[in-house]
């Protein structure tokens, strides 16, 4: 039976899309709603509200965690539902920038606290472990496509509706939201002995700081916050003031990002079945550092047209989808099934963290400064993580050959099917002598070696988990596992 076929999953499921692209929508029409109240100042106003959202992510999310197993969760969940819609509602009535700072404030809490109470109720209605592990990449995907699809639809919403409109819509959105809650049958939580909020962050990141793809995944989100910065605090100025566009033209302009963002999202599924997810990431990291690198000589330059504003977007778009769409899998195909919640939620914090350094950046310097040292700054950053992703996530792994004589393999696929990963025997590979030597160090996987007592049962079992954890065994020479087809 699928996940959707499970009632409360899917009405609660789509309560969490429809809030999040709420919250998204809501991030577009703040931005215009900052221009008309700051005029040029509206880049470090946007800065300023888009920074308390993500102290309110990166502060109140694991407090939120901590205690969802001590509330009521439904009634909580359309509480924080209902307060989000009448902030959004009460937005296009500011008259000063403070009343934005401080509606901003309370609705990204009610936000941030409603992402870690739905993780927490999902597994008590997927109880199913392989289904579990599916929902909770189903929830990864729909954050994912929030943060890339939501400036497309508010771009289309704009040409015909004004951004006071727009707060109505998301407004109406989290009603519906709140009303999907309520149809969903969610038990009262019982306290558990389940790790806190704080430990199960701090325990993902220990497994980012020794896994090589996830330290990988590190220095890409700095990458993917530089560039996004300037697209989403920079944009609404550099149309306005410096184009002399109007707010159709904003819109048109987060569409051609979204335009290549949604493209790039369609075409990667299948290339990610041919190519490793760390070619196409990093790769998404050089498409950034070039759409960033053409947007500083743009402004630099006073070269900047409509025109080509759009296709730096578009090449800023491609890029971020490049890194953000695969994440999820290099995530789940690093960490073992029970580690995935604090790998998550590791990769929720450290992500906006990223965007906690770059918003400022993009808004206070930009007005402050100017858009091209801002924007300078940015791609600095973009260029410090994309050094840092290619060095901690290296293309090959170092093995030992059975003579002791060391040798490296290139990284071609991420990491083997889990299910499937069964190669012949090592008895079998020694008398055929298609045998090659296990990797002493992963380039996906964790880099601390597994116990000599996994593999003396059964070396066919071993030989797979070793495979499907991406670790190694020592034992003072390499294993010899089979290269199958060799």
């Amino acid at each position: 039976m699928g996940l959707l076929a499970l009632r409360d999953f899917r009405h609660l499921f789509g309560a969490q899309v429809i809030a999040l692209f709420g919250t998204g929508l809501a991030t577009v029409a703040l931005g215009l709603l900052a221009y008309e109240l700051a005029g040029p100042d509206a880049g470090a106003v946007l800065a300023t509200a888009l920074t308390i959202k993500m102290l309110m992510y990166v502060l109140i999310a694991p407090v939120a965690a901590a205690y969802a197993d001590r509330l009521p969760r439904r009634l909580f969940l359309t509480l924080l539902d209902v307060v989000r819609a009448a902030v959004v509602l009460a937005l296009p009535f500011v008259t000063e920038t403070w009343h934005i700072y401080l509606l901003v404030g309370l609705l990204q809490a009610a936000s941030a606290a409603f992402t870690p109470t739905f993780q927490a109720v999902v597994p008590d209605i997927v109880t199913d472990d392989a289904q579990y592990t599916r929902a909770l990449s189903a929830s990864q995907v729909a954050y994912t496509m929030e943060s890339l699809l939501s400036p497309v639809v508010a771009a289309v919403a704009l040409l015909f509706l004004t951004f006071d409109r727009l707060f109505l819509g998301t407004s109406i959105g989290f009603v519906i939201s709140a009303l999907l809650v309520l149809s969903t049958r969610i038990p009262n939580a019982a306290a558990t002995g389940r790790a806190g909020a704080w430990d199960r962050v701090a325990s993902g990141i220990r497994g980012f700081v020794r896994t090589p793809a996830l330290r990988g995944v590190m220095g890409l989100n700095l990458v993917v916050a530089a560039a996004g910065s300037i697209v989403v605090v920079n944009t609404v100025n550099h149309v306005r003031d410096g184009l002399g566009g109007t707010q159709t033209d904003v819109a048109w302009m987060l569409a051609a990002s979204g335009g290549g963002t949604l493209t790039i999202a369609l075409l990667l599924p299948r290339v990610l079945d041919r190519i490793s997810e760390r070619v196409v990431m990093t790769t998404g990291a050089g498409v950034l550092l070039v759409g960033v690198g053409a947007a500083v000589a743009m402004t630099t330059t006073q070269l900047a047209s409509a025109a080509v504003t759009a296709a730096i977007w578009v090449v800023i778009g491609a890029g971020m989808a490049l890194i953000v769409t695969p994440t999820g899998r290099v995530i789940r195909s690093s960490t073992p099934a029970q580690g995935m919640p604090a790998a998550f939620a590791a990769q929720f914090s450290l992500s906006h963290s990223a965007w906690l350094v770059t918003y400022p950046i993009a808004g206070w310097l930009g007005t402050s400064l100017g858009l091209g040292v801002a924007w300078s700054l940015l791609a600095a950053l973009a260029v410090a993580g994309t050094i840092i992703a290619v060095i901690v996530w290296p293309s090959t792994v170092a093995v030992r050959e059975c003579g002791g004589v060391a040798r490296r393999v290139r990284h071609r696929r991420h990491a083997p099917n889990r299910s499937t990963a069964r190669p012949p025997s090592t008895a079998k590979a020694r008398a055929t002598g298609r045998a090659r030597c296990e990797p002493l160090a992963s380039a996906h996987g964790n880099d601390r070696a597994r116990p000599r007592s996994a593999r003396t049962r059964d070396p066919r079992r071993a030989s797979a988990r070793r495979l499907a954890v991406g670790g190694a065994d020592r034992t003072g020479g390499a294993h010899v596992v089979a290269r199958p087809g060799t």
